[in-house]
């Protein structure tokens, strides 16, 4: 069995080495949102474009007020949005406010708080150097600099970037198609009432919403029952889509067809389990030149192993670079026994306590226990090594999508 971080670096190089081709498009700045950027993006002029005062206060020369208290003659005021069209001179400040441009022959701006007024007669009382509390132009970015590259995946901060720049039309990769293929004799649809011994499909429901997220379009199909000739017609529709994701159907029982069928169509098989919990019954591979994961049926495992590594493999189709998932660190709360050789991925609770991230367990029955992960706002990471862990000892910490 693979480890955890030898499975990762398997898919990574997998998806590296395929030379994947992406087609482009063009979209309106407000449905950018997740989308992955498919051309540089270089600033149509200075950011600031002019020297910008970060305070209310007082625009003012430095050298005239290096020994405070200091009188000086009120010019005018300037206002965020407005300017000022003459140069102050020796002995002379203009009233400004956070946001305008700082006025010629000014070079430095006094907080208001430092200042007392008597109609234009301003008394500063401290002094400041050149350059204080104001941005210079072009220090954010020059005229042409890129401010964003290729590959990067939009969000608020970037979105807001763009309007800045004036990109109201964005070019940005195709979202791949992402076929998802629950399989197994017990699940049904989640309108269907289900019999005592069935399971509604919330792994497909699930799915969708992480592949959404991702940057994945998401197309459910049929559930595939437990025959193999069913089975191999459901596979060979959902390799028509850019990454295929069963879930089920992938562990070593009577029933169990899903290797079998894509051994038939002439899948090559990069692992088939991994030293996961949950987990273990992980399937990566390629057929009809389409990458699949057969994920485990459990729910839980379901979520936790899309979350570690078809989600970067989605990322990577949808035009961005291999993002590895990263941890966080907390405290434990309450003592860990885990069993050697394994990575562990454990439903639980991130909160601050005393000024410190303390995380603990979430009551749980396992892996296909949805409501005890549902409390969940993260996933508590035990590595293999660490077989026994005491309240207060640094964890890693994996946070759950919102």
């Amino acid at each position: 069995m693979l480890s955890f971080t030898q499975a990762l670096n398997t898919v990574k190089d997998k998806l590296a080495a395929a030379n994947l081709m992406r087609g482009t498009e063009v979209v309106p700045l407000p449905e950018a949102r997740g989308r992955v950027l498919a051309e540089d993006v270089a600033a149509d002029r200075d950011y600031p474009p002019f020297h910008r005062s970060i305070r209310d206060g007082f625009a003012v020369r430095s050298a005239d007020v290096v020994a405070p208290p200091v009188e000086l003659c009120l010019r005018g005021e300037i206002r965020a949005g407005g300017h000022f069209d003459g140069v102050i001179g020796t002995g002379e400040c203009v009233s400004i406010m956070t946001g305008a441009p700082l006025p010629a022959g000014a070079d430095a701006v006094v907080m208001v708080e430092y200042t007392e007024s008597q109609g234009d007669k301003i008394s500063i009382q401290r002094s400041v150097h050149a350059g204080e509390n104001i941005v210079r132009q072009g220090s954010e970015a020059g005229s042409g600099a890129c401010v964003l590259r290729r590959g990067w995946r939009l969000g608020p901060g970037e979105l807001g970037l763009l309007a800045t720049v004036g990109k109201s039309q964005v070019p940005v990769f195709v979202r791949p198609v992402v076929a998802i293929l629950p399989t197994g004799d017990e699940v049904v649809p989640v309108e269907q009432r289900p019999e005592w011994f069935q399971i509604r499909n919330s792994n497909a429901t699930s799915l969708s919403a992480q592949v959404a997220a991702a940057g994945g379009t998401p197309c459910c199909l049929e559930i595939a029952p437990d025959r193999p000739e069913a089975l191999r017609a459901l596979i060979h529709e959902g390799l028509t889509a850019d990454l295929l994701l069963m879930t089920g159907g992938v562990s070593v029982g009577k029933y169990d067809f899903v290797e079998q069928v894509l051994a038939d169509l002439g899948a090559e098989f990069y692992f088939q389990s991994l030293a996961l919990r949950p987990g273990k019954p992980l399937v990566f591979g390629r057929a009809a030149d389409k990458f699949f994961f057969g994920l485990p049926g459990n729910p839980i495992s379901t979520f936790v192993t899309f979350a570690l590594f078809a989600r970067p493999a989605i990322g990577v189709l949808a035009g961005a670079d291999f993002e590895v998932p990263f941890f966080l660190r907390a405290r434990l709360g309450k003592p860990l026994q885990q069993r050697t050789g394994l990575t562990a991925f454990l439903p639980a609770r991130v909160e601050s306590s005393s000024g410190e991230s303390v995380v603990s367990t979430v009551s749980w029955q396992g892996s296909g226990d949805l409501v005890g992960v549902a409390a969940a706002n993260c996933f508590i990471v035990v590595h293999p090594e660490q077989t026994s862990l005491a309240a207060g000892d640094w964890v890693d910490v994996m946070v759950k999508e919102p």
